[in-house]
């Protein structure tokens, strides 16, 4: 059964689900601040998904934040997410993510970076990534994915 959403941009008072979901997925908690932030909300209003488009490093775009509830997973809802929020981006934008979900991102046109084309910031947070995802022994590597 397709699940019901919408999306809308939020507000002030989503926050505190914002930065709860964000903890839940377990994803980067940096770099929150919701005026940038779209979230999904079910029929009832419930909040269901979020992500966010920010500038790092004073002039990159990044997709980020993307955290869907884990009992709304596979209905379309990080898709309609991520269409939304590429839409008006300025290109290029980067992300980072699991190699896990290096899939995903590809059917959006996101293409894997080796190091040597990553931007300084991407490259200085791979290296500090990877060594947390060691001691994590999660199995993972963290991507510097591009679009444009």
């Amino acid at each position: 059964m397709a699940e019901t959403f919408s999306l809308r941009s939020a507000s002030e008072a989503d926050f505190p689900e914002i930065k709860a979901l964000i903890r839940q997925v377990r994803i980067n908690p940096t770099g929150l601040d919701w005026h940038r932030f779209t979230v999904a909300v079910n029929e009832g209003g419930g909040m269901i998904a979020c992500g966010q488009l920010k500038r790092v490093s004073g002039e990159l775009t990044e997709l980020a934040s993307l955290a869907v509830r884990p009992a709304y997973r596979h209905h379309g809802i990080a898709r309609a997410l991520i269409e939304h929020l590429l839409v008006d981006a300025p290109r290029p934008v980067y992300l980072t993510c699991r190699s896990g979900l290096r899939g995903l991102y590809e059917k959006f046109g996101f293409r894997a970076l080796g190091t040597d084309d990553m931007p300084a910031y991407y490259r200085r947070l791979q290296r500090l990534a990877g060594l947390l995802m060691e001691l994590a022994r999660r199995g993972e590597t963290l991507l510097v994915m591009k679009l444009g």
